[in-house]
């Protein structure tokens, strides 16, 4: 179980800082909208291992050797695109928290590293939908509670960022920085 809590702590960290980021650019709390992207990154961090897992059998080769890239590629995408609207001054980005198609977009980022979490759990002894529920439960329920707590603080103490530096600048560096970190420890 402590391992699980860790595993799911781990995963959950990508979802804490674009929260924190998002909250930073909102700057207050809306609750509709900081539950559906806690709910969104919790239900794609979930989600990701079960399709792993499922794959496992007869795609897992394939899968593994490209799953980084996909997640660099997007967040180099969006945080890219963060930063050139920032600095051209547009209010309204591609990294509009607001959006359901941005945080749909982010939680699915974020997550693609998960599916190499499904693939370990179908070379562990999860031979079983039944018993995959658990982990599967405890990895959505961590992320989306860490969701809510970025977003949080991000409205709550973001103000001395927002008045030093743009948060979409510092978002987009974030974004393309946890790409970065993904395509390093895949390669490495």
């Amino acid at each position: 179980m402590i391992e699980l809590v860790l595993i799911a702590i781990a995963l959950a960290m990508d979802c804490f800082t674009i929260s924190l980021v998002s909250g930073i650019i909102v700057r207050r709390r809306n609750v509709p909208v900081m539950l559906r992207m806690a709910f969104l990154f919790g239900f794609f961090q979930a989600l990701m291992p079960l399709i792993g897992w499922f794959l496992t059998s007869s795609f897992s080769s394939v899968i593994e050797s490209f799953d980084h890239w996909i997640a660099f590629g997007l967040l180099l995408f969006i945080g890219g695109k963060m930063i050139l609207e920032s600095l051209k001054g547009k209010e309204e980005g591609i990294f509009n928290p607001y959006a359901f198609g941005t945080q749909v977009m982010l939680a699915i980022a974020t997550s693609i590293d998960a599916l190499a979490i499904g693939i370990s759990f179908a070379c562990t002894g999860y031979d079983t939908f039944a018993s995959l529920c658990t982990p599967l439960l405890i990895i959505g329920i961590i992320s989306f509670i860490f969701s809510l707590a970025g977003f949080g603080l991000g409205v709550r103490f973001g103000e001395p960022v927002r008045s030093r530096v743009k948060p979409e600048i510092i978002g987009g560096i974030i974004l393309i920085g946890i790409g970065v970190k993904i395509l390093i420890e895949h390669l490495g």
